[in-house]
């Protein structure tokens, strides 16, 4: 099983499929390395856009972000909503 995270720079638009063809990305073998990397990528000043597995899973930057936010709250003790 792979993942696959695409990021840009902060500003960035959703990707689409053409674009998508000519994008760099990083590759995992699993879901919680992939959304590490993310992690590490909003850390660095840019943005995930969009983090895509062989086994169906597609997240856009708004899911990255909400599943970052989820892992952030429980970190710090902190209801999750």
């Amino acid at each position: 099983m792979s993942y696959r995270v695409y990021s840009g720079p902060k500003g960035s638009g959703d990707i689409s499929p053409l674009t998508k063809e000519q994008m760099l990305y990083k590759e995992f073998t699993g879901l919680d390395e992939a959304l590490f990397w993310a992690r590490h990528v909003v850390k660095d000043g840019r943005v995930p856009l969009l983090l895509e597995g062989d086994d169906g899973t597609r997240m856009d930057r708004r899911a990255i972000g909400d599943a970052l936010g989820v892992g952030e709250r429980e970190r710090a003790g902190g209801p999750m909503t």
